[in-house]
């Protein structure tokens, strides 16, 4: 028999369960380009995947609280034009984990400050919908800035109140936010290797995997 020290699992999505850079980058481009701004590198936009767009628009791109608010609604935009499942692919060996720990039943939700639309049609067109009892993101007003924290509430409190047992909860993430966010509820967190954090952001994490068959050994078990 199959089961796993967490009481419930809760995923990061960009970086975490999903590659959706392949969309996200030319996005930004298009966006930055379109309001007359020099749009950074490959290698620095990268690190726009996973802290909420707003920010990033506001801290990486220097625009103002009113000019990221339309980068947001312009960046949506494009995204609802092309499909958010569009150049979106999962990280090996992840889906097949998740539908594990759902097979093994373990309550799983998303915790991701992707809005919320865009991580219910990523997986549901993988069909991995059905094996989270929370599906939560950020809000898509372009105006609200919806941290990891924030999101982390809203799951854990979803997942309450399907009855899950909140009481040994993890998050699965790949970036400082989900650290720093996290410690804001005393939840743990894996940390993984394979997303787009720099070098140290994994310090504060309960521990940290190179590969998915590495963070089975940490979510399931045998009996």
């Amino acid at each position: 028999m199959t089961s796993s020290p967490w009481s419930c699992i809760l995923w990061d999505v960009d970086g975490t369960v999903a590659d959706a850079s392949a969309g996200i980058l030319p996005r930004i481009t298009e966006v930055l380009t379109a309001m007359g701004r020099v749009a950074p590198p490959a290698d620095e936009l990268r690190h726009w995947i996973g802290p909420p767009m707003l920010e990033s628009f506001q801290q990486r791109a220097l625009l103002s609280p009113e000019e990221a608010t339309a980068a947001v609604a312009a960046y949506r935009e494009l995204a609802s034009r092309d499909g958010y499942a569009k150049s979106v692919a999962l990280y090996p060996g992840v889906p097949e984990l998740i539908r594990d720990v759902n097979a093994a039943g373990v309550p799983q939700a998303t915790a991701s400050t992707k809005p919320q639309n865009q991580v219910r049609a990523i997986l549901e067109h993988y069909a991995l919908d059905d094996a989270f009892t929370a599906i939560v993101g950020a809000r898509a007003e372009a105006d609200v800035l919806d941290t990891k924290a924030d999101v982390l509430g809203r799951a854990l409190e979803g997942l309450a109140a399907a009855g899950v047992d909140v009481s040994r909860p993890v998050l699965i993430g790949d970036r400082h936010h989900d650290v720093e966010g996290a410690a804001e509820y005393g939840v743990p967190v894996v940390f993984v290797r394979w997303g787009f954090g720099n070098p140290g952001e994994e310090e504060g994490a309960q521990a940290v995997v190179d590969d998915h068959a590495q963070l089975r050994e940490l979510l399931l078990s045998r009996d």
